[in-house]
């Protein structure tokens, strides 16, 4: 999950809720301002939802060219798998 720089300013950030035993019960994103103790030092790493979406992107092209290449090896090397 990735620190997200929204447009008004706020950061939304990734949050877990743990049980009393330490297990993680869900995942989320809270946003946050800038009168945050945590802020500061999150804007660092801060992406833009722009920036998020062409990561996504990048890695579906990847996935998809990498799977490609799969099913090309499978076929010189192994024609009678499915």
């Amino acid at each position: 999950m990735y620190v997200i720089r929204l447009p008004n300013g706020k950061l939304r950030v990734p949050h877990s809720a743990t049980s009393e035993d330490g297990r993680v019960i869900g995942q989320a994103y809270v946003d946050i301002g800038p009168d945050d103790p945590d802020y500061t030092r999150l804007l660092d790493q801060a992406v833009t939802e722009e920036e998020l979406e062409e990561k996504r992107r990048r890695w579906r092209e990847d996935d998809e060219a990498l799977r490609r290449q799969f099913e090309e090896w499978k076929e010189a090397e192994h024609p009678e798998a499915p």
